[in-house]
């Protein structure tokens, strides 16, 4: 909001302090106005100025204190003591009160109207410190609760009849409203956790409460509803259903649809799933941003050893490429790579998924639906009338797929496919548990892939880690081969890009089986997962856990996510393979 009396102190101090000129001043003061925002707003907005520039200069001149939020434990009384509309409408944070006095963090100056305000609707006497615009932002999400403003609104404001349109549209959720409804309430959900990088929002109901959370970097954060949410439960999952043209009366049964939103920078598809549980229906918002997915097999974190492999093996005529992993490993993401470095004009590729998740240029994609009996294997076998030379199938889940999909890599096509196991090896017994005969896995696959995710330390504020267990060291050593155990480690301090945590971001760690001509011969005798892996280490395979410890040495993770996301390598089995001269299968 606009605000001239406080934007005339600030300019007044930025130009004495020399950042600004009188001019630049001056149409900086027509710009904030036409975005309706305030002055200091519009100068971080636009890299004139940044945030910690201005309230250095405001305490320098004004002489006030600095404080930083993010140390500061606010007290609950603090906050009963000051509404949430009379903070976020000001945009200040309470800190503390002492006797008549409230102490407020604020980013720009108040002027005195507003000081005047404080005086008349709470009572006390203000008195101002300085704080970063984010930190304050991020406080009053933190201590009043996400939209916590939108829902007071709601609850206060004259009740309005409207009905909503079923009709199908692209929400632009960066709009700015000042109309509070459920409709705003949504749009500042999602677009908080597309800010945030969030790839799902949770929306989970329990007794007297509704928690919210945010899926980011892999792990689950909490987004601080405030407990008044528990009123809108409904008319919020009823607002994303209409979006996703679902039903709002079914609520017994599962549902499951889609939407399209819009931000300034992009649009984000919506995957939207609903099921119900004995406090109401509890919903998971997949959002896939539809321009940072990675189209290169580098971007996705193989190494330049890896991804001449990968390449050499997706060059393939014909033949099954398997990527295994556990749910939400990326495999579907590594396909979609593949697919791209693939996709020309001489190739015809078809996908067949559930759902599709990007869209992509060039390629026919195939959503099933179980609703019509329209299986995988349906439409594997539809596809085939198509005339197709490369197909993706989304996922192997039964014998009749898989039977499928091998024939159709025996009659000359290139198949990409998706495997539940927790390593590659793990890949084959999964087919013959499925009943697939081994001599049909032999002729027919080309290579299992197995992965996983790691988070990355972010780059803002990385730093040596100097508390690594000397046996942690001691494993990377032995593993990778090194002469010593003295080599640098990092890990994330935490910061404000990535929201304390010390990571931002993930990549992928891979191991690569290939069926060579002995494996295929192998497979024959139905041997054990144990005397594949020994053979393979043997080899010189790099298991997912030795791709790991080299980002660890090359500071792009950190050993607890490594140890985190993957499973103990079998000691006696490499020990084993070490003593022994078996013939490479993994490479």
């Amino acid at each position: 909001m606009y605000k001239p009396a406080a934007n005339k102190i600030l300019i007044d101090v930025l130009i004495k302090a020399g950042l600004l000129t009188q001019a630049e001043a001056s149409q900086c003061i027509i710009l904030a106005k036409q975005e309706r925002c305030n002055l200091n707003t519009y100068l971080v907005r636009h890299g004139i100025l940044t945030d910690r520039e201005i309230i250095d200069t405001l305490a320098k001149e004004l002489k006030l204190e600095v404080v930083d939020l993010k140390q500061i434990e606010i007290p609950p009384q603090v906050i009963e003591r000051v509404p949430v509309k009379f903070a976020s409408f000001y945009e200040f944070m309470p800190i503390a009160v002492e006797g008549n006095v409230l102490t407020l963090a604020i980013s720009s100056p108040l002027d005195v109207r507003v000081e005047d305000d404080i005086r008349v609707h709470l009572g006390l006497e203000p008195k101002e410190v300085l704080a970063l615009k984010f930190d304050i932002a991020e406080a009053l999400k933190k201590y009043y609760g996400l939209a916590s403003d939108t829902i007071d609104k709601i609850l206060t404001k004259e009740p309005k009849h409207r009905q909503e349109q079923a009709d199908a549209w692209v929400e632009d959720i960066e709009k700015k409203s000042e109309d509070p409804s459920v409709a705003k309430l949504v749009n500042q959900i999602i677009f908080e956790a597309y800010q945030k990088r969030a790839t799902d929002i949770h929306l989970e109901p329990y007794r007297d409460k509704v928690r919210l959370r945010y899926r980011i970097d892999g792990i689950l954060v909490d987004a601080h509803l405030p407990p008044e949410a528990r009123h809108f439960l409904l008319p919020i999952l009823s607002r994303i259903k209409i979006m996703s043209n679902l039903s709002i009366t079914e609520k017994r049964l599962p549902q499951d649809g889609s939407a399209v939103v819009r931000t300034n920078e992009q649009d984000l598809d919506l995957r939207v799933s609903t099921i119900p549980t004995p406090r109401g229906e509890s919903m998971v918002v997949r959002i896939l941003p539809t321009k940072n997915m990675r189209t290169n097999l580098e971007s996705l974190g193989l190494n330049e050893h890896n991804a001449v492999k990968f390449r050499q093996l997706i060059q393939q005529p014909h033949g099954i490429i398997f990527v295994t992993g556990p749910t939400g490993s990326g495999k579907t993401t590594t396909l979609y790579a593949c697919l791209h470095e693939l996709n020309g004009d001489e190739h015809k590729i078809i996908t067949i998924e559930d759902p599709v998740e990007y869209e992509m240029e060039g390629i026919t994609q195939v959503q099933i639906n179980s609703k019509l009996n329209f299986t995988f294997a349906e439409g594997l076998r539809s596809i085939l009338r198509h005339d197709p030379d490369i197909i993706m199938v989304g996922e192997v889940r039964d014998l009749e797929t898989a039977e499928i999909a091998i024939r159709t890599a025996l009659t000359g096509h290139l198949v990409f496919s998706t495997l539940h196991t927790n390593d590659a090896a793990s890949g084959i017994t999964r087919l013959i548990d499925m009943g697939v005969e081994p001599y049909l896995v032999a002729s027919s696959v080309e290579a299992f892939v197995a992965q996983r995710l790691v988070r990355l330390i972010c780059p803002s504020c990385k730093e040596q880690d100097m508390d690594v267990p000397g046996r942690v060291r001691q494993e990377i050593r032995q593993s990778l081969g090194l002469p010593h155990d003295d080599f640098p480690v990092y890990k994330g301090r935490g910061c404000d890009r990535c929201n304390q945590t010390g990571f931002y971001g993930r990549s992928a760690i891979y191991e690569i089986f290939e069926m060579t001509e002995t494996a295929r011969a192998l497979l024959t005798t139905k041997p054990r997962i144990e005397r594949l892996k020994q053979m393979a280490i043997g080899a010189g395979m790099k298991t997912l856990r030795q791709n790991g410890w080299q980002c660890v040495v090359a500071g792009t993770t950190t050993p607890a996510e490594v140890l985190y996301v993957t499973a103990k390598d079998d000691a006696s089995v490499v020990a084993n393979a070490a003593m022994t001269n078996e013939p490479a299968v993994f490479v």
